[in-house]
């Protein structure tokens, strides 16, 4: 039985856009802080926020795409698209963010250019520092409002990998800004220009660690991530309560965009539950009295009724389809099969 595919496009969205519009606000800030400081540190800043931005861009491509309708072309629908771009944001996060980053400190601890402490520096770091934090806090009530009464660690582990990634790449952008803050301080203090690089070497290496986490979360999407544990345990429960049914015998589950699942099971019917159903109203009575005497309309009336079966039973698996999919309507598909 398949559901109608209702739009996901809100999943993500109001954090994306957030982070979108809060980093290329920043972005342009520091380049504006590092051409008048030539802080290592900052430029590394100025990166890490232009590498957010464009990667947030391409997690809004997907987010859009993702909500397309299925068709027939693809029947269960675009809702892989999301992790698609989500994917290529976090190689983004990797190679541009941390790759350029970590060059960049490396590069200013071998040439050992002079950094210039300015007021204006600190301003663009406690603005960046405010923008940084609202975003992330957006993108932290977004994915709590998804699911409420959930711990944060399961909402990590099964939450929507874009608002996830905003999460992440904001938190180490405020992370950042402190270590930022903090490497030009002792740049200053100290007068060894040797902090400066090791900030952005360490801003480099934070980027990094949280592209691997994302590229191994939309990874495990990409290649049909089963529904989590505890969905997959209430539906089987649901399904073995039905008294028609003995067991389920084979599950298959894949999570096709964020609050959309398919599954696939194997059922053992249980045969006089199904005859209990069949006769509950007690319809046969009446056909009873009248063919008990008489073997050949008898014989008829088996005949007649066992091409009757098929309908009864293929309407008693629409009506537990129907049950299981009010208990956990994040199901679209779901095919029940007898074994």
């Amino acid at each position: 039985m398949q559901k109608s595919n209702n739009s996901n496009e809100s999943h993500g969205f109001v954090a994306v856009a957030a982070a979108l519009v809060g980093n290329g606000f920043i972005a342009v800030l520091k380049f504006i802080g590092f051409f008048l400081s030539g802080s290592s540190a900052l430029f590394s800043e100025a990166i890490h926020s232009t590498a957010d931005t464009l990667n947030q861009a391409l997690l809004m491509i997907g987010i859009k795409r993702s909500a397309k309708l299925p068709d027939k072309e693809f029947s269960y629908g675009y809702g892989r698209e999301r992790f698609v771009w989500a994917l290529i944001s976090a190689c983004g996060v990797f190679f541009i963010g941390a790759g350029i980053t970590v060059y960049h400190g490396i590069n200013s601890l071998l040439q050992q250019k002079e950094i210039e402490i300015n007021p204006i520096i600190f301003a663009i770091l406690a603005v960046s520092f405010i923008v940084e934090s609202a975003t992330f806090l957006i993108a932290l009530r977004e994915l709590k409002k998804a699911k409420k009464n959930i711990p944060i660690s399961n909402l990590l582990k099964d939450g929507d990998p874009t608002t996830i990634a905003i999460l992440y790449e904001d938190g180490v952008a405020v992370l950042g800004v402190i270590i930022a803050f903090f490497s030009t301080i002792l740049s200053y203090v100290t007068k060894n220009i040797y902090w400066d690089g090791i900030g952005s070497i360490i801003i480099g290496l934070l980027l990094g660690i949280i592209a691997v986490i994302l590229i191994n979360k939309n990874r495990s999407f990409l290649i049909s991530r089963s529904i989590p544990e505890k969905i997959k345990v209430k539906i089987i429960k649901i399904l073995e309560a039905d008294p028609t049914i003995e067991k389920v015998i084979d599950f298959k589950s894949a999570v096709l965009d964020i609050g959309t699942y398919r599954v696939k099971c194997e059922v053992e019917f249980n045969g006089s539950g199904l005859l209990k159903e069949i006769y509950k109203d007690d319809f046969l009575k009446e056909e009873y009295a009248l063919i008990k005497d008489d073997y050949s309309e008898f014989a008829k009336f088996c005949a007649d009724y066992v091409d009757r079966v098929p309908r009864l039973i293929g309407r008693k698996i629409d009506e537990i389809e129907k049950n299981v999919q009010d208990h956990v309507p994040e199901i679209k598909h779901l095919d029940i099969e007898l074994n």
